[in-house]
């Protein structure tokens, strides 16, 4: 995955004829030609870092440019960690399956839906077991049923080859 950095602009890069002038302090100083703002980012030995290009005029800042980049950077990385990415949980299930083993296979799709993952829950047929698709079918129902209070289904259950599944996503 590449990131995308947006390019910011400092010093002599910036090309406009006046800026939006911040201070080291953070005070506003107004608008100033692009020249007299340069010459007071020089006088206070930091960088002229243009913080919103997109303004009439741009907004410059007078800061240190690595600690401006470096805060930048932190808060990409704390916003990066609060993000929930949903994910895929797979249950695998046969028609036959006991009763205890279908009871811990429930308890496990209700913990995925709680975390906020979704859940696909698929009934493998071996041979014969083809002939029987109806006893999966009342499988996959009780299953829906036992997990309507956590999960809401997102695909109806379908046959593809020897393999019924559905997905269920949280609420």
């Amino acid at each position: 995955m590449v990131a995308i950095k947006k390019f910011i602009r400092v010093n002599e890069r910036i090309r406009v004829p006046q800026v939006r002038l911040i201070g080291p302090d953070g005070n506003q100083l107004g608008v100033v030609p692009i020249q007299k703002a340069q010459e007071l980012a020089d006088q206070s030995e930091l960088d002229l870092v243009e913080v919103a290009p997109s303004a009439n005029p741009p907004v410059c800042r007078i800061i240190d440019f690595s600690k401006f980049k470096y805060d930048q950077e932190k808060k990409e990385r704390e916003a990066k960690k609060h993000q929930k990415q949903s994910r895929l949980k797979e249950i695998r299930l046969k028609p036959n399956i006991d009763e205890h083993d279908y009871e811990t296979k429930v308890k496990q799709a209700i913990v995925f839906l709680k975390k906020k993952d979704k859940v696909k829950i698929n009934l493998f047929f071996k041979g014969r077991q083809m002939e029987h698709l109806d006893l999966g079918r009342k499988v996959l129902d009780k299953f829906i049923i036992d997990t309507q209070n956590d999960g809401q289904v997102e695909r109806e259950p379908n046959l593809e080859g020897r393999i019924m599944s559905f997905v269920i996503s949280p609420k």
